[in-house]
């Protein structure tokens, strides 16, 4: 039996690796991965040759379970961050499980503990979510936000970031909220305010990025 190795990447800066990391994506027999040409990149900066395969939420785990009973060590990562939070990689590593693989986490980037790091709220206890479902269950997720008394963490994009403010501030209030944009890029943007002010920003200035919201307690 191989080694199923989970490897965190970048979030966006691509100097945000370990050592470590690198050295198990130039050693693994191949690299499973979510889109090709995204680890490509990370790759070819730090001159990996290793060859890589693709899993995704739509593809079969078949391949790479069959290489891991044949003894081959694989490297599974995800497009950004730590695999297995908010992609497929949870389901890959479950199945690897009940084969009998061993299973070694490389940790490193997350835009979780990224955010919550520099946000300067609490965080001894927090709530994720992650992606919010776009319809069925998302009231109810709000309405059980409401009766928390710690920071709720999601993850949101660009073109829905809007919708969830206002979604905030119809069922949880005129909340203090911490968004995260674009972290560890260029354009990298940290802000706390209160939902309406938030909301009003959006309105004037079209949301760019991935973000990060974290929601405070009332």
């Amino acid at each position: 039996m191989g080694t199923l190795y989970i490897v965190a990447t970048p979030i966006g800066n691509l100097e945000d690796i370990t050592l470590r990391a690198i050295r198990i994506l130039k050693e693994v027999a191949a690299v499973a991965c979510e889109d090709s040409r995204v680890t490509r990149t990370l790759l070819n900066k730090y001159e990996i040759k290793t060859p890589v395969i693709t899993y995704h939420q739509h593809s079969s785990s078949a391949e790479v379970l069959k290489r891991l009973k044949q003894g081959e060590d694989i490297a599974l990562v995800t497009d950004a961050g730590t695999p297995g939070v908010q992609d497929p990689g949870g389901k890959l590593v479950r199945e690897a499980i009940e084969a009998g693989i061993t299973i070694v986490p490389i940790p490193g980037a997350s835009a979780v503990t990224a955010a919550l790091s520099a946000a300067g709220v609490n965080a001894d206890a927090f709530y994720f979510l992650g992606f919010l479902p776009k319809k069925q269950g998302r009231q109810t997720l709000f309405s059980e936000m409401a009766g928390l008394d710690v920071p709720v963490v999601i993850y949101e994009s660009p073109m829905r970031v809007g919708k969830t403010l206002k979604d905030i501030e119809q069922y949880l209030g005129n909340r203090q909220v911490v968004i995260a944009r674009e972290l560890t890029k260029k354009f990298e943007e940290i802000k706390e305010g209160s939902v309406e002010e938030l909301i009003d920003k959006f309105n004037k200035q079209k949301p760019k990025g991935e973000f990060v919201l974290i929601i405070l307690p009332a």
